[in-house]
């Protein structure tokens, strides 16, 4: 008999959780790292949301996904 946990994911879960977590901390370091006035130039406005969009996708699989088992 398989040992069920009571962790509502599985390991492979969590670690894209965090995976995706950290390309939005780094999508939004990127769009503060932009030197135009405001954030207009391309990290603020084309670059950093682009990985952050990324980051959400990954933690949209990371939630939906399930085992193969």
């Amino acid at each position: 008999m398989k040992n069920k946990s009571n962790l509502p994911f599985e390991r492979h879960n969590y670690i894209l959780m965090i995976v995706g977590i950290f390309t939005i901390a780094i999508g939004f370091i990127i769009m503060t790292i932009d030197q135009q006035d405001y954030g207009f130039g391309f990290l603020g406005l084309t670059l950093g949301p682009m990985i952050v969009l990324i980051g959400f996708i990954i933690e949209f699989f990371a939630i939906f996904s399930k085992s193969k088992q």
